[in-house]
């Protein structure tokens, strides 16, 4: 409906100006080069506005004839960049989808049509890593290193490279270049966290580590490698202070605080640890100065007074108990460990050498003896230090794992069952 009033509005303008030039009343005579040319006002009128409209149309043609050669440009050049991106987007579908070749036709074929980009220089560096030419990928990120539009993401590429080949002094270099070009970078500030922690410099890692990072297992780490007693100590207080029933954190710090000649306080972080989560190299340092059998059999029972009724409390007692010649209150303690759930294989073992000791050789003795040994080649496996991230187990607890490098990932655990061991079982039992 508008538009047909606009268009009747429209016609009235133009017949209301036709009408008044109709109106025009006079002659008009203009003389040009000896010729005289005489009209009415309204032919005058007309041809004025015809001559106008012929001229503006010849200005026009002139311009559009002056500019065609760059109107090609600009028209071959969009025609280009068109193709460019489709070449892009063909190349991170083939990027994608694992096609090695495709990737790298259409990554040339990008940079063909767009030049070397930011862009089309990152594809081509990761078709060349997909293709397995890893030089190809070098001189690529190189490349894109030395531009100031894409130095970090060729850093990021050379990074990544050195980390792979394992090259950690060359890691941190790029690194540290890294972080010049663009400073506090969460990818980069999470990718040296590894690193230090892959190198084993423990410091640098709790510096770096972000939140939610495994500080525990860093702190603790830096901990053990210190030489410096003051910083030491710290570095292990704050680490049992970040989780009191971390065994590892726990042990560092009661280390340092007994080298500092507090040992009534390395006890209490000790029995701290064994109330949050009993493990047995808790109760073996706390005990360890302790040489009469019978009196660690007492200052083991007042080790565990705060968490008693536990399972490790119990098997605790009932190991010390029976190294003492105590088989009556070894016995009532293993059996109180096994009701408090205590079923693995190191109890049965207890077990068989109690009913040695009680029972002597003996034909009874030898049944009892043989059917503990029976039940504890079906029982559970006893508790090791196990990767959570890769189920490997381990001796001893590292802040990352040897297998998979995953950092603060080993707890003493015995929910899985093992699917490496770095030691024979036998091995592991003694140090449980």
């Amino acid at each position: 409906m508008r538009r047909v009033i606009g268009f009747i509005l429209g016609c009235a303008v133009i017949v209301a100006i036709a009408w008044w030039i109709a109106g025009l009343t006079g002659r008009v005579e203009a003389t040009i080069a000896g010729y005289t040319i005489q009209t009415t006002t309204p032919v005058a009128t007309i041809g004025l506005v015809v001559l106008v409209g012929v001229i503006y149309a010849v200005l026009r043609l002139i311009a559009f004839l002056l500019f065609l050669p760059r109107r090609i440009g600009r028209w071959r050049a969009r025609q280009r960049r068109e193709a460019g991106d489709v070449a892009v987007s063909r190349t991170l579908v083939a990027l994608a989808s694992g096609d090695r070749g495709e990737a790298r036709r259409e990554a040339r074929r990008a940079r063909r049509l767009l030049g070397d980009t930011p862009q089309t220089l990152l594809l081509a560096a990761e078709s060349g890593r997909l293709a397995g030419s890893e030089s190809e990928a070098n001189e690529l990120y190189r490349a894109m290193a030395a531009r100031p539009d894409a130095a970090f993401l060729g850093l990021r590429g050379l990074f990544r490279q050195a980390m792979e080949r394992q090259d950690w002094a060359e890691a941190a270099a790029i690194a540290n270049r890294a972080e010049e070009v663009r400073p506090g970078a969460a990818w980069l500030r999470e990718e040296r966290t590894l690193l230090a922690a892959r190198t084993g410099n423990w410091s640098q890692a709790l510096l770096l580590a972000a939140p939610g990072a495994p500080v525990v297992a860093y702190a603790t780490a830096a901990a053990e490698a210190e030489t410096d007693p003051d910083e030491a100590l710290r570095l292990a207080r704050r680490a049992s202070k970040e989780d009191p029933g971390f065994a590892p954190a726990a042990l560092a710090y009661a280390v340092r605080l007994r080298a500092a000649g507090k040992e009534t306080r390395a006890q209490e972080v000790l029995r701290r640890a064994w109330v949050a989560s009993p493990q047995p190299a808790l109760a073996a340092m706390a005990l360890g100065r302790v040489d009469d059998r019978l009196s660690r059999v007492k200052e083991a029972g007042r080790f565990v007074a705060d968490n008693s009724g536990h399972p490790e409390s119990h098997f605790l007692l009932a190991r010390l108990c029976l190294e003492a010649g105590l088989t009556g209150e070894a016995r009532r303690h293993a059996e109180a460990a096994r009701e408090a759930g205590l079923t693995q294989r190191r109890l049965w073992l207890l077990l068989a050498d109690l009913e040695a000791e009680e029972r002597g050789d003996t034909e009874a003795g030898r049944a009892a003896q043989h059917d503990a040994l029976r039940r504890a080649a079906a029982a559970e496996p006893d508790p090791v230090w196990r990767c959570d991230a890769c189920g490997t187990a381990h001796l001893r607890w590292a802040a990352s794992c040897p297998a998979c490098h995953a950092p603060g990932q080993i707890r003493w655990s015995s929910a899985r069952p093992l699917t490496a061991l770095s030691a024979p079982p036998d091995a592991l039992l003694e140090l449980g």
